[in-house]
């Protein structure tokens, strides 16, 4: 196996790295280091990131002995490998954006730095990023889970997937743990993905489209694929949504059918009620192109 690879990146933009792991815990943030376990085509790979000074973030990527990764079931892929040299490079590269290092927010900023609802925002707090994933597999899964649920329950559900399923670095309950793969959860029965929490219909929306990824029928990280997706029973325009903004970067992806969002819109626009999605779309139709972020910043806690 290759020796360790390190990176160190130069945000463009005020950055703070996340002191929060995530709502499905694969990543842990403990003393300032943020650490992830990646499949990185099908190789273990452990990540780390750290922020020794305001303007310099160091990302490590270490190659994991395949033979210490441990997994419930079985998948039908190729079996694990020592990562090379690229595969650690694309571990970092993936971790960059998770974390969204790389980020240059100054032209949202100096657009909306005078907005009497984002200006004071943006100014509170520049250094607010969103929490993507690394794959854009992880986002849509995850948004099929979200779907019209509070998101303190959604989490428990993705926790008893990662808990059930997933890869995990040695034998204790609480080792790191990645997520389930496509060909992993393409193998699994809705009855075992309803057990975890999910409605059924959700469960077999999430097994067919875990199955059009594992075949090579369905490239989540190409936005080409979503008329794809979107011919899936249940899989809908927020779903896809989701997965332009937390997979793949979008800045102006907006998931306009959020609870989050139609709560906000709703008191806001001191309607009463619940806005509507076509209502959400309106409210932040004059922040595009970067509607999705200035969602994700007036519905931060």
């Amino acid at each position: 196996m290759e020796r360790a690879f390190e990176l160190e990146v130069k945000p463009p933009f005020p950055y703070r790295l996340p002191t929060y792991g995530g709502e499905d815990r694969v990543m842990r943030v403990s003393g300032g280091v943020a650490t992830r376990l990646l499949d990185v085509e099908h190789s273990p790979v452990l990540v780390r990131a750290w922020q020794p000074a305001a303007d310099r973030v160091l990302i490590r990527a270490e190659p994991v002995d395949p033979a210490s990764v441990k997994a419930s079931v079985l998948a039908s892929e190729p079996p694990h490998r020592g990562a090379d040299a690229p595969t650690l490079r694309l571990a970092v590269e993936r971790m960059r954006f998770a974390l969204g290092v790389d980020d240059d927010l100054r032209a949202f900023h100096r657009q909306f730095r005078r907005d009497p609802l984002l200006g004071p925002l943006l100014r509170r707090r520049p250094y607010l990023r969103l929490r993507r994933r690394p794959w854009p597999w992880e986002a849509l899964a995850w948004a099929v889970v979200k779907q019209l649920i509070e998101s303190g329950r959604a989490a428990k559900i993705q926790r008893r997937i990662v808990g059930r399923w997933g890869p995990r670095l040695g034998d204790e309950s609480e080792s790191l743990r990645d997520v389930p793969s496509p060909a992993l959860i393409a193998g699994r029965a809705p009855a075992e993905l309803e057990s975890m929490g999910l409605a059924m219909h959700r469960a077999i929306a999430l097994r067919a489209i875990a199955r059009e990824i594992a075949a090579g029928r369905c490239d989540p990280g190409d936005s080409n694929a979503d008329a794809r997706l979107l011919r899936t029973p249940e899989i809908g325009p927020w779903t896809v949504q989701c997965l332009g903004l937390y997979g793949r970067g979008e800045p102006d992806s907006l998931p306009a059918g959020d609870l989050i969002y139609l709560k906000l819109v709703g008191r806001l626009n001191r309607l009463g009620r619940r806005a509507t999605v076509e209502e959400v779309e309106e409210f932040y139709a004059p922040y595009a192109p970067f509607r999705g972020l200035a969602a994700a910043w007036t519905g931060a806690p």
